[in-house]
């Protein structure tokens, strides 16, 4: 005999494929959604819907933007000699959020993590060397998280990088080992960005 009706425990399974959420808190969040009146939780289906429908990834950098090229691609006034590399696009806002770079963006979508089964094809490293190809680029900065999988990272990418030219630097140890960038204030990002190095 069920003891959960089918459409909550269905939400209930769906919210725990989620990162970071298990059962309880799967739960949680299910039994809040059937307590809060029916707007409120159509409100919240509707900007899922929204997210598919109307997000893309940039075809130049990879960020999430709603058409492309990105906004950010698309601005003539950003420094085009110069290319941030971040792991995913919720290091673009925290390094925007400190008003200090001006130059382009790419967006790897993850880091190499041989536990995880992530490689360099599994990222879109290969559309980063082609731009580098392309494009007049006199700096790489490697802004991959401060962890075991970014540090792999980035040195990865600094030994492809280097032979086609660009000078490679890497964010400054202003930021914590083991930390992301999401979670990083606006004036510990600045002082990586100012004191960042050669690789």
């Amino acid at each position: 005999m069920r003891t959960i009706a089918e459409p909550v425990a269905r939400l209930i399974d769906e919210f725990s494929r989620l990162p970071g959420i298990g059962p309880k808190t799967a739960s949680r969040l299910t039994f809040y959604l059937l307590r809060v009146p029916k707007e409120q939780a159509l409100a919240l289906a509707d900007a899922l819907r929204e997210l598919k429908e109307r997000t893309v990834f940039c075809s130049i950098c990879f960020n999430i933007a709603e058409a492309s090229p990105c906004p950010i691609c698309s601005d003539e006034s950003r420094d085009r000699s110069i290319i941030c590399v971040v792991e995913e696009p919720l290091d673009v806002l925290a390094i925007e959020r400190t008003r200090e770079y001006k130059g382009l963006y790419h967006v790897l979508h993850g880091a190499i993590s041989p536990v995880e089964g992530i490689g360099p094809d599994e990222l879109k490293i290969h559309e980063l060397l082609e731009r580098l190809k392309a494009e007049q680029v006199k700096e790489v900065l490697l802004a991959t998280n401060p962890n075991l999988e970014g540090e792999a990272t980035a040195m990865y990418l600094a030994r492809l990088i280097t032979p086609l030219g660009p000078r490679v630097t890497r964010l400054a140890r202003g930021l914590p080992v083991g930390g992301d960038l999401e979670y990083a204030d606006e004036v510990t990002l600045t002082r990586a960005l100012e004191g960042r190095r050669e690789m």
